[in-house]
């Protein structure tokens, strides 16, 4: 049941933060970016997320911010 609350939580960060990243708003940009690297870490240090899939969806994040519009 933890583990299911950690990855909700860390699927909601995710989508405000490409909702964040959408608006081009830089501000916005960082600090979602920032919660969104927050919660991945924890849940990769807890063991909810692979390691490897947590680099991923930062690649992912770090990807999209970086896309011109």
């Amino acid at each position: 049941m933890r583990n299911t609350a950690i990855r909700t939580g860390v699927k909601s960060a995710f989508k405000s933060a490409l909702q964040a990243i959408a608006t081009r708003d830089p501000k916005k940009d960082e600090e979602a970016l920032r919660l969104e690297l927050r919660t991945i870490s924890k849940a990769a240090s807890k063991g909810v997320l692979h390691p490897r899939n947590a680099a991923r969806r930062v690649a992912r994040l770090a990807k999209s911010l970086a896309a011109p519009t």
